[in-house]
């Protein structure tokens, strides 16, 4: 596995690799690898000919009070566990290698970023469309893979994507799930043991919802979110962001149940802020 630092570099190798007429898949990484991560790697695997990630803590799309300083880090193990999944090649560049002084273009991915995480974190998916259409022009992937536990991020790359004429191939994964059914999340690093249990708030209270809508036929989505709250408050050291119910192409909300629906949320756990999500 190669270990490529620079723009150049990337272009190189991926162009060595498109000579020789081989496809290239792509999985974007803030880095700190797990199971989720792991299994977008072997899907890409089965899509191309070689496999490229990139392992980069993009600081445009953490606000000035989040957790850029502390976003948990293992350099070593993420390499040695991406050699392990058959990876051809790590992306790793640093900060001035993405954003070189005076850099002033940002892309903005309208609609779709003005609810759920984009409500409560101005600014982040700004970040987020930059860097992957950055990305996407360094790395020229023919099929790039993302994880639907980040099912706005999804949209919005996917409708990004689409507007600009980008030849990439977009492909979401299924949430990979700890045998409990917490999510699996970098950021779960952050919890104590009992903030580990509270975590368990957010898959309950989606298995809760679609419970109610495939199980007792409830179709008013506000009665849905009520009794998500409950169930999510009823666990210590919870804080709700958000509860949505709509539709997950348009990302907009919805009063009366619709097939298919999306039931997303960001919780509080302790200081953890935690997403999840559930097609019913």
């Amino acid at each position: 596995m190669k270990t490529v630092t620079t723009k150049e570099g990337v272009r190189h190798l991926v162009g060595e690799w498109k000579k020789a007429s081989l496809t290239v898949g792509f999985v974007p990484t803030m880095g700190y690898f797990h199971q989720g991560h792991l299994s977008l790697m072997d899907e890409c695997r089965k899509l191309a000919d070689r496999v490229i990630v990139s392992l980069f803590v993009n600081p445009s799309q953490f606000g000035p009070n989040e957790d850029l300083a502390s976003y948990p880090r293992d350099i070593e193990r993420d390499l040695r566990l991406a050699g392990e999944h058959g990876v051809d090649a790590i992306f790793m560049p640093d900060e001035g290698e993405m954003y070189p002084r005076n850099h002033r273009t940002w892309v903005i991915v309208e609609d779709l970023t003005e609810r759920l995480c984009g409500g409560s974190r101005p600014g982040h998916f700004r970040g987020v469309a930059t860097v992957v259409a950055k990305l996407f022009n360094i790395v020229q992937p023919d099929v790039a893979l993302f994880g639907q536990k980040d099912f706005q991020q999804l949209q919005v790359i996917r409708q990004m994507a689409k507007d600009l004429d980008m030849p990439v191939k977009i492909v979401g994964c299924p949430i990979v799930r700890e045998k409990d059914g917490l999510a699996m999340s970098s950021r779960n690093a952050y919890l104590s043991e009992e903030e580990r249990r509270s975590a368990l708030c957010l898959y309950r209270a989606l298995t809760l919802a679609r419970r109610l809508v495939l199980e007792k036929g409830v179709t008013s989505c506000l009665d849905i979110q009520k009794a998500m709250r409950e169930e999510i408050e009823s666990f210590p050291f919870t804080k709700i962001d958000y509860i949505f119910t709509g539709d997950p192409e348009s990302l907009q909300p919805l009063e009366r149940v619709r097939s298919p629906l999306l039931v997303a949320l960001a919780v509080f756990v302790g200081t953890t802020r935690l997403i999840d999500n559930m097609l019913i």
